[in-house]
């Protein structure tokens, strides 16, 4: 029986941004997909990455990028199952290494977890489609019997369906609304409120536009008093902003979204490149006005 768990990774908001490394274990994400293609891959990034400063990392076996095909709770299993059992063996040298898993499947959130994963990246936690078969019904019972955080991320539709529908009238306050909408359905199904992180869900259901307002109105988002996980990382608007098409060249808008965040009060950053994010995360933390 999975029960009560992962209580004890939740942080103490506020201390210093957190900086999530991303491992997507996918062949098709939009940015590194195939690039993680075993176990020993990953694992060296994963090395990789703690070793740059990453405070968790994130593994995806689902790609959620627009179009992607839906694999499915076993393919994602074969994926992640592996790589967790071979990430226990780092926990001898830090027993306080953090793992998330990014999943929507309540029954892959459960194995992962009983795997050793400590939180729930849920990239429909928050999702407003007119539809809430959307959502894995059975996911909020298993977040609130273990205790575990749960990142909720807004989005609307799926993969295949989302770009279709980025129409808001004020992007802000109806990102904030749906978030505060899916919160109270968590709060109600038993989740404590100190388990949910807020993800306004960059680049889901969003134009380069409505990505750039919902950027500039990260502080009201963070004002609803939830920890605020940001995730520009590499992300298309930010290559249309940039005029560049190459994904991995997309490492300095990145930092400048991160550096934004943080002075509106992000309390997680979600990236590829954790080496140099790390030292904006540390810089920027560094010129936070000091609270009297």
């Amino acid at each position: 029986m999975l029960d009560q768990v992962t209580t004890k990774v939740l942080p103490r908001w506020g201390e210093r941004t957190l900086v999530m490394g991303v491992l997507n274990l996918t062949p098709d994400s939009f940015s590194d997909g195939g690039r993680l293609n075993s176990v020993p891959a990953a694992l060296k990034a994963a090395k990789r990455m703690l070793a740059q400063g990453a405070d968790l990392l994130d593994l995806g076996g689902q790609s959620t990028r627009p179009g992607a095909e839906i694999v499915g709770p076993a393919v994602e299993l074969e994926r992640l199952v592996p790589v967790l059992e071979a990430l226990q063996a780092l926990r001898v040298a830090d027993p306080d290494l953090l793992i998330s898993v990014d999943t929507f499947e309540a029954s892959v959130a459960e194995a992962t977890l009983a795997a050793g994963a400590n939180w729930i990246n849920d990239v429909r936690g928050a999702n407003r489609d007119g539809d809430t078969s959307l959502r894995d019904p059975q996911m909020l019972a298993l977040i609130a019997r273990v205790g575990c955080p749960y990142v909720l991320m807004h989005s609307r539709g799926t993969s295949k369906t989302m770009d279709c529908l980025a129409m808001y009238v004020d992007v802000v306050a109806e990102v904030c609304s749906e978030l505060w909408a899916a919160t109270q359905q968590a709060l109600a199904a038993g989740v404590r409120r100190e388990q949910i992180i807020w993800d306004p869900g960059l680049g889901f259901a969003k134009t380069t536009e409505q990505n750039l307002a919902l950027l500039r109105g990260l502080g009201q988002l963070r004002s609803a008093g939830f920890p605020l996980l940001v995730g520009p990382s590499r992300k298309r608007f930010i290559g249309a902003v940039l005029g560049e098409a190459r994904p991995r060249a997309r490492l300095w808008g990145t930092a400048a979204i991160c550096a934004q965040a943080i002075a509106v009060g992000a309390d997680v950053l979600r990236v590829h490149d954790v080496g140099p994010i790390v030292q904006v995360a540390r810089m920027a933390d560094a010129l936070r006005p000091i609270s009297p």
